[in-house]
């Protein structure tokens, strides 16, 4: 048997499982900022404490990216994404429920298993395997309600908590996901293409503006795991993970030491979510216009730029603005680079299971780098140092990324 035949992409399907993103990145992952105060005065934790469960969610997603990304690989995506939005809704109802640390501790670890079957790791995976002659446009449209899942959700959950208490606030985003996202996902996504088999290997040589990677069913997912290319995009994935997770907790108290006025250190944070969004929308409107592969090259340089401003302006207002902007419009673009690049630089026929392989790794970083720029802000000069570790730490990102495409493109052109 060889690899499963490549559907006409479906817009409708695509449009649907965008809804099931922006509920769940709004629900779950942006609710907790919103929680936590509550959560902390009525059980007695402390800010270390309850943080403590956000990261065993992160661990949680991690940990379970791997044997998600090999079920999908096998057909089972109905099935993952339908039962995680059921994890969810479980979590959430266990939220509500809970009157210790223990508890809290619990449900954290249940969402995050959901959050590893119904994030965008799984839901690109689909897309790549359904579509692999249109699986970038379709990531380019799941992140766009996903984008505005902040937007939307941070004013809905905190209207709800002030209405209902943050009990009955869970009840109402637990039915959301049972009765929107559990059968939205079990129907949009009949009839998975079955698991591919092994074939005589081939390997093409990429073409400027399109989509390339390793042919169907070339080697078993082991293989690619071993190659160069996978570890070069697992180097780049990995660190701008955690450059983009260090970053969102503490960005308030980061431009009120650029000299921002209260009002602005809060205004501008929120709308990073509008600005990740126009990002995503240029990407795809006009990718068609230059080489992919180059903007590959490009978008991620947006995140060191958008570091170096605010290093090189201090406490300069102006660059404090350059920096959202710069980082608005990178990380909403990112997204896409990120969720692209196993496919179209090592192998397209295993991506959900080589993505997984990198769910661990990305979630310990992403669930250490918060606590490393926390520990490396001083009272006299800030977050300087840890925004020097940041910007070190995106460049080699970048080249990681450029030396997996140039290994990609000698591989193509030996072949």
């Amino acid at each position: 048997m060889n690899a499963p035949s490549p559907t006409l992409y479906d817009r409708r399907m695509v449009g649907w499982l965008s809804v099931g993103q922006l509920i769940t990145w709004g629900s779950v992952f942006y609710a907790f900022a919103l929680l936590m105060e509550p959560v902390e005065r009525e059980l007695g934790l402390s800010r270390a404490q309850s943080s403590l469960a956000f990261s065993l969610a992160l661990l949680a997603e991690g940990a379970l990216a791997w044997p998600v990304g090999r079920w999908i690989d096998r057909g089972h995506e109905r099935a993952v994404m339908a039962g995680g939005s059921l994890a969810v809704a479980a979590g959430l109802l266990l939220h509500s429920l809970v009157q210790g640390a223990l508890g809290f501790y619990l449900a954290w670890t249940l969402l995050g298993a959901g959050l590893a079957a119904t994030l965008y790791n799984p839901a690109f995976s689909i897309v790549t395997r359904r579509f692999p002659h249109d699986f970038r446009r379709a990531i380019i449209t799941l992140t766009f309600l996903g984008g505005l899942a902040s937007t939307v959700f941070i004013p809905l959950v905190a209207w709800l908590i002030a209405e209902l208490g943050w009990r009955h606030a869970l009840w109402v985003l637990a039915g959301i996901h049972l009765f929107v996202c559990v059968p939205l996902h079990a129907r949009v996504l009949r009839h998975a293409p079955p698991p591919a088999t092994p074939t005589a290997p081939t390997t093409p040589a990429p073409t400027a503006g399109k989509a390339t990677g390793a042919a169907p069913g070339s080697h078993p997912a082991s293989h690619y795991m071993r190659s160069a290319p996978f570890l070069f995009v697992g180097v780049f994935t990995v660190l701008l993970m955690a450059v983009t997770a260090a970053l969102p907790p503490h960005m308030v108290s980061l431009l009120r030491g650029a000299g921002l006025a209260e009002s602005w250190a809060i205004a501008l944070p929120a709308g990073i979510g509008l600005v990740q969004v126009l990002g995503r929308a240029l990407l795809y409107f006009f990718e068609h216009h230059f080489d992919l592969h180059l903007a590959n090259r490009l978008i991620p340089c947006l995140i060191p730029i958008g570091l170096l401003a605010l290093l090189a302006g201090a406490a300069h207002p102006g660059a404090a603005v350059l920096f959202v902007f710069f980082y608005g419009m990178g990380n909403g673009m990112l997204t896409i680079v990120k969720g692209t690049a196993i496919a179209q630089y090592v192998n397209r026929e295993h991506v959900a299971t080589l993505n997984g392989a990198l769910g661990l790794p990305s979630a310990i970083a992403r669930a250490l780098a918060p606590l490393m720029l926390g520990v490396l802000w001083q009272p006299d000069t800030g977050y300087t140092t840890g925004l020097w570790v940041l910007l070190g730490a995106s460049v080699v990102a970048v080249l990681a990324l450029v030396a997996a495409q140039r290994w990609r493109d000698a591989a193509g052109t030996a072949a």
